[in-house]
């Protein structure tokens, strides 16, 4: 049987190694980067690097290609939309292609209100001006956060993130007013707490009257896909209406499709008043939108929104070609069986190593398995996942790690991938615990 991992030669190749020395005197060393491969060329679920090597792509990005790479449906749109119009400047003069994705996301995104977007050019960009809105409506200058969220690495971003290593690490000082409460994280959590008591008690350094918004993920993603409860989010909800603080919905990663409904917060029957987008809204363009409810976001002063690049010509093509991609190709569909078929994978995985395997979970296609060293002390074991990533490069698989401890591995494979090439990346997966473990 034809595999679609294919592996010539050893990993990193001998281009991939050439083209990392001369990085090393071109690009700041500050630039992380997760696997050492240089890609050339990348179409559905597989990515194939400078040397000749294919790749089963569980990481899409992060989360940026739930719609795949190179889809033919966002080529086209992006190849038209360039050719007649590549940029203008909508803060300078309108375009369609921007209101019409205005239109698009307004109607989709969860909330029986009317609603306005504006669009940017990164999920952190749409965190920072999700901020601004709200503090312009209340009044208030004060933020909720959350433990283990991730919001961006702009100064804002970087303020309401909860890692410090290697996010916060050393650009400090931070923005103020910014407060930290806790997240549910059902595996970690002591026995019996319930988090909305813990969510209240962590309020009592707070002037609860000061808070402009509380931003939430209703899965948090870089902190190690840990799913919010969807009672918690409701009472959640219940607190913002109570207190008037607006609810900000983070579904940067969370968005168009990741975890079978077109965003994460429908799970829950939550009406947010803004939910921020970036990502997969683009299929591999830079775009990112803020949506919310009109009276909120037409509470800022004309010129107090605006971007020179955001809501860029092209992007707004893609991201409508990426909608239609969803609404004619049925991916809402495809990744809950997705999801089903990794979550059933993972547990099994786990049922095989328990004490190294210490906890799946995730919601829809958005899944993840945190490494421990055992089961009892649940000690983050971020060298063996490290370990994991590693083992299943070399076999044809990348994969992504995730955590406060850098100790979950998460995926996030294009939707568009077929049975064949899931299964294949699964066995890929399942050897690499396997070896690692032994």
């Amino acid at each position: 049987m034809l595999r679609a991992a294919r592996i010539r030669t050893e990993i990193p190749g001998p281009r991939s190694r050439a083209l990392t020395e001369r990085r090393r005197r071109a690009v700041s060393a500050g630039l992380g980067t997760a696997l050492p491969i240089w890609v050339a060329e990348a179409h559905g679920a597989l990515v194939t690097d400078v040397d000749g090597n294919t790749f089963i792509d569980f990481g899409g990005g992060i989360g940026v290609l739930n719609a795949g790479h190179t889809h033919p449906k966002v080529v086209e749109a992006v190849r038209e939309q360039v050719g007649r119009l590549s940029h203008a400047c909508y803060y300078v003069s309108q375009y369609e292609p921007y209101l019409e994705l205005a239109e698009k996301l307004n109607e989709l995104v969860p909330g029986d209100f009317e609603k306005r977007s504006i669009f940017v050019n990164s999920g952190a960009e749409a965190v920072e001006n999700a901020i601004k809105i709200s503090r312009s409506y209340t009044r208030r200058p004060a933020i909720l956060a959350f433990e283990n969220a991730f919001h961006g690495r702009t100064m804002l971003g970087m303020s309401l993130t909860g890692k410090a290593d290697p996010y916060r690490r050393g650009f400090g000082p931070f923005v103020p007013e910014v407060y930290r409460v806790p997240a549910p994280y059902a595996y970690r959590m002591p026995e019996g707490e319930s988090w909305f008591d813990a969510f209240r008690r962590s309020l009592v350094s707070v002037d609860v009257e000061s808070v402009a918004a509380v931003i939430v993920e209703p899965v948090l993603g870089e902190g190690g896909f840990i799913p919010f409860p969807p009672e918690d989010l409701r009472r959640l909800r219940e607190w913002c209406t109570e207190n008037g603080a607006v609810m900000v919905v983070d579904e940067v990663q969370t968005g168009f499709g990741r975890t079978g409904k077109m965003f994460a917060i429908e799970h829950a029957g939550v009406e947010p008043d803004i939910v921020t987008t970036a990502k997969s809204l683009g299929g591999g363009m830079p775009i990112a939108g803020v949506t919310g409810r009109a009276e909120i976001m037409d509470s800022v002063h004309v010129g107090g929104l605006g971007t020179t690049y955001g809501g860029n010509p092209a992007a707004c093509a893609a991201a409508l070609a990426v909608i239609r991609a969803f609404e004619e190709e049925n991916l809402l569909e495809r990744s809950v069986r997705v999801g089903e078929r990794v979550m059933g994978e993972l547990r099994e995985i786990q049922r095989r190593h328990p004490d190294f395997v210490g906890d799946v979970r995730g919601l829809g296609a958005m899944a993840a398995m945190e490494l421990v060293t055992d089961a009892r002390s649940k000690t983050p074991d971020p060298a063996r996942t490290k370990g994991v990533v590693e083992h299943a490069l070399r076999e044809g698989l990348m994969l992504l790690t995730a955590g406060a401890y850098g100790n979950v591995i998460r995926t996030l494979m294009p939707l568009v991938i077929s049975d064949a090439e899931l299964e294949e990346g699964l066995a890929i997966l399942s050897r690499a615990v396997d070896a690692v473990a032994a």
